[in-house]
């Protein structure tokens, strides 16, 4: 076998698996954005199909899925599923429109605000599954399209968890290899990260801003809402609260305890089960506990599942490695060159697959370049892969874990993200990020 993985020698028909795969790669995103398969649907028969083909055998689509990311959506969704019944959701849309007068615009802007910074102290997942219900609902309370809400929460999510190194997936696998620590990520990048947030709500407000009215009679109807009374379960919301408080900070102060995020999410989704259904009958716990499984987003975790599988086959084929090469070989070794290569082929590639394999592949060549450009020196490439992998995430609506969160949302709610739509105006925006990141990388470190 010479090292190469079990599967290479059972490819069907006995076709180069490389070939195989990116043909089974192709077709999987091709359907997803054409939307005449449901997406958990196309990305299982995709998995499937690299199985099937001898791309991959059982056991390495199994170890393909990051049973970390599904284990922490899973149990998050648990958790939010359980505080939606307090009533806390609404009570924050409330105070939320009546801050800024029920005005459209200034909620936007509100939302976008408190997702950056929560996506910078949590994970992005975890705040998209807490903000899109609340801005669910006040946007059918104020009788306005919830699309640009829900957009311009996909794009803050994504560039305030590209701050910090717990933001984002990528930064905590970047930031243990480096050995860089929280207040390092947020020294190098949350200046541009301001800078990259700002620029996006300039054109969301030229395409959507402008044109967001409420009638004054829905925006009177909200102002006189009473929050308190949106609260219905006191004594679960203080439960849910405290079980929320102590997984953030269980997020926080994970790597150190080498726990992963998942482990302590599906803890505390058992814990705030405990206590919903503690005080009940078998009959009423049997309820309590069918309700918040079935309120878990399953055609997105289907969906992660198959499409980790089947970028594991690419992934297992060469194909990212053979990207990665060939950034370096491009390059010729000049490091401004590299730098820029790094930063656009990341947001390229993490918009249309995901960005945890990618970046794992990337962390052994960036290492590599050590004895060429000096292990001192590869701090910008680092902050190259870090800005390029989280924002180009915005790219499309499959580029990051958020994203599709959301689009979960959306769509059981009956207002869908359509792929194409999302496309025409996220790349653009996210192209504009990528830029504005080249300029901040060149100006500071190069």
């Amino acid at each position: 076998m010479h090292g190469e993985p079990a599967s290479v020698s059972h490819v069907i028909f006995g076709l180069p698996p490389l070939l195989v795969s990116l043909a089974i790669f192709v077709a999987t995103y091709a359907i997803v954005i054409s939307e005449k398969l449901n997406r958990a649907v196309i990305a299982a028969l995709g998995a499937g199909l690299m199985i099937l083909s001898g791309v991959l055998t059982q056991l390495e689509a199994v170890h393909g899925i990051d049973f970390n990311t599904i284990g922490l959506l899973t149990a998050m969704m648990v958790i939010v599923a359980i505080t939606q019944k307090t009533g806390v959701f609404q009570y924050v849309a409330i105070v939320a429109a009546k801050r800024v007068k029920a005005d459209p615009w200034g909620l936007l802007v509100m939302m976008a605000v408190v997702t950056a910074v929560f996506s910078a102290f949590l994970d992005n997942v975890t705040t998209v599954l807490l903000v899109t219900p609340v801005i669910l609902l006040i946007t059918e309370a104020l009788g306005v399209p919830p699309y640009p809400y829900l957009f311009t929460v996909i794009f803050a999510s994504n560039i305030g968890g590209t701050a910090t190194l717990i933001g984002d997936p990528p930064n905590i696998m970047i930031g243990s290899a480096a050995n860089l620590s929280f207040n390092t990520f947020l020294l190098h990048l949350t200046p541009v990260v301001l800078v990259v947030f700002a620029a996006t709500l300039l054109p969301i407000w030229l395409v959507w801003g402008r044109t967001l009215r409420a009638t004054p009679e829905a925006r009177a109807q909200v102002m006189a809402f009473d929050e308190k009374s949106a609260i219905t379960d006191p004594r679960l919301l203080k439960q849910a609260l405290a079980v929320i408080g102590a997984v953030i900070f269980g997020f926080m102060i994970a790597h150190p305890l080498h726990l992963e995020p998942a482990t302590i999410a599906g803890f505390g989704a058992a814990l705030l089960l405990t206590l919903q259904v503690v005080r009940h009958d078998a009959e009423h716990q049997t309820e309590d506990v069918a309700h918040a499984l079935r309120e878990i987003e399953w055609v997105t975790i289907f969906f992660f599942v198959g499409l980790f599988v089947v970028v594991t086959g690419i992934e297992k084929a060469g194909a990212l490695k053979l990207m990665a090469d060939w950034i370096v070989a491009a390059t010729q070794g000049d490091y401004k060159a590299t730098a820029m290569a790094i930063l656009w082929v990341s947001a390229v590639l993490s918009a249309v697959v995901d960005n945890i394999p990618f970046v794992a592949t990337m962390i052994p060549v960036i290492q590599n370049m050590a004895p060429t450009f000096g292990a001192d020196n590869l701090l910008p490439l680092w902050w190259a892969l870090s800005l390029g992998a989280c924002l180009g995430g915005n790219g499309t609506l499959v580029g990051a874990s958020a994203n599709l969160v959301v689009a979960g949302f959306a769509e059981r709610a009956g207002q869908p993200i359509r792929f194409k739509t999302f496309l025409l105006m996220a790349f653009p925006l996210m192209l504009m990020s990528i830029a504005i990141s080249t300029v901040y990388l060149y100006l500071r470190y190069l």
